[in-house]
């Protein structure tokens, strides 16, 4: 299964240390990252490899939202079918 994860909020050192030390613990790899700074506020889009995790998407997602907040960033997690299934129609 795979994941789309994006990260916004105002740039700080660690965002991409914190964000990656959480998804190494939950065995998430990281098939693809794009990251930016505009005008100060950090953005990244990650699509990754959940297959391994033994975490539903929501359990992830709800610990991935409670680290967005403890950093100060948004972090959305949403299944890659999502962004396959707009395609389609």
């Amino acid at each position: 299964m795979k994941a789309i994860i994006t990260v916004l909020g105002c740039d700080r050192i660690g965002i991409i240390a914190d964000i990656t030390a959480l998804l190494a613990k939950n065995k998430i790899n990281i098939l693809d990252i794009s990251q930016t700074i505009m005008q100060d506020i950090f953005t990244m889009i990650m699509l990754t490899d959940t297959s391994e995790c033994q975490k539903t998407l929501s359990e992830l997602e709800e610990e991935m939202e409670k680290m967005g907040k403890e950093i100060g960033v948004s972090i959305t997690v949403q299944h890659s079918d999502i962004f396959h299934s707009m395609h389609r129609i």
